[in-house]
């Protein structure tokens, strides 16, 4: 099973605005939402740019790209020119500390 690895503490994470961490040459993008943290891969299912510097709406962020949608809360691809979702990842606190982890392989 793979590590959980910490992104920063809780107090850190501003609404809308992610922390990239990388993961064994994986980014992925972390989000504090309303109702808690979420973390999906750092890559646009469309062409594969980073997703992390779009703009944040609601649940949603947006591809600075190309204007794809996807949901922060599933990975699900909203809207097109993309149309496969990306990976969400397991995110926890532990002791006021954000935690990711890569749980592709487990």
């Amino acid at each position: 099973m793979s590590e959980w690895v910490d992104v920063a503490r809780v107090e850190a994470f501003e609404a809308g605005k992610p922390r990239v961490v990388e993961i064994e040459g994986v980014q992925i993008a972390v989000y504090r939402l309303d109702d808690g943290f979420y973390a999906i891969e750092d890559v646009c299912t469309h062409d594969g740019g980073e997703l992390a510097s779009g703009c944040v709406e609601g649940d949603e962020v947006i591809c600075p790209r190309h204007g794809a949608r996807f949901s922060i809360k599933t990975g699900e691809a909203l809207t097109a020119p993309a149309y496969e979702p990306v990976y969400k990842f397991p995110v926890r606190v532990e002791k006021e500390i954000v935690q990711v982890r890569d749980d592709r392989w487990d």
